[in-house]
């Protein structure tokens, strides 16, 4: 398997940006880590390895892209609208240098690229395809959580959704009055998986995993919601089964 480490100094970051490369060609994948993960975390946890044979076939490059969430959603010294904005700049650099490194690294264009995560990352894969439908085509996202609050580690409720930061940031708030039909055609093409178990540790993500299914129902988006067992529970073992299975059902 061709693996290879990536790092540049980010002009939005103000910082060095890392992530690692597994493959050789075919379709483009970025993986986010979850909660305030970072970009050795997908392959520490086995999920190249349930990847590896469309990596090693050529139908599939992973990217692990590093996350920022303890600059964001986890920074409890910040307000909401500053973590908000923060995210911006990440959300920012994955859209105008991840993805263009990954077209000139790929020999490739368009929006033929596939989001994924877990957990949190399972956040980050959706709100970036639903924010950036241009620059991706299709998300897999596993035991996801779709709005910001489950990022904060003390009890305190202090985001303020109605600021614009907040709230394009938190998809079952902004999807709800989503109208502007370049958004809504480009979805409407694009692949979206949710997935979760019914297990240990799921509650949460599986009440807003059926939440976010309704919404997109409510805007005409075709999407695939597949709720796994109740003994499938919030771990890796589990997604490592998952990611597998759709890669096979998509690829």
């Amino acid at each position: 398997m061709n693996v290879e480490y990536h790092y540049w100094d980010s002009p939005r970051l103000g910082q060095k940006y890392e992530m690692k490369s597994f493959g050789h060609g075919g379709v483009p994948m970025i993986a986010f880590p979850s909660s305030d993960g970072h970009f050795w975390d997908y392959a520490d946890h086995g999920m190249i390895d349930a990847c590896h044979p469309w990596i090693d076939s050529g139908q599939l490059t992973v990217f692990c892209v590093d996350g920022r969430d303890w600059e964001t959603w986890s920074n409890l010294s910040v307000g909401s609208w500053d973590r908000a904005a923060r995210h911006n700049v990440f959300d920012d650099t994955i859209a105008s240098e991840v993805i263009p490194f990954i077209h000139k690294k790929m020999n490739s264009s368009g929006r033929h690229i596939i989001v994924t995560g877990c957990s949190g990352g399972g956040y980050h894969a959706a709100n970036f395809l639903f924010r950036h439908p241009d620059r991706c085509d299709t998300a897999i996202c596993l035991s996801g959580v779709y709005s910001t609050k489950h990022f904060r580690t003390d009890k305190v409720d202090d985001y303020d959704y109605s600021h614009p930061a907040v709230y394009f940031n938190n998809p079952l708030h902004y999807l709800k009055g989503l109208s502007d039909e370049w958004y809504l055609n480009l979805l409407r093409q694009s692949k979206i998986i949710l997935c979760c178990g019914q297990g240990a540790y799921e509650e949460e993500c599986l009440e807003e995993t059926r939440q976010l299914s309704r919404i997109l129902d409510s805007r005409q988006i075709d999407h695939w919601m597949d709720i796994w067992g109740k003994d499938v529970n919030h771990d890796w073992p589990w997604w490592r089964v998952q990611i597998g299975y759709f890669l096979g059902k998509i690829l």
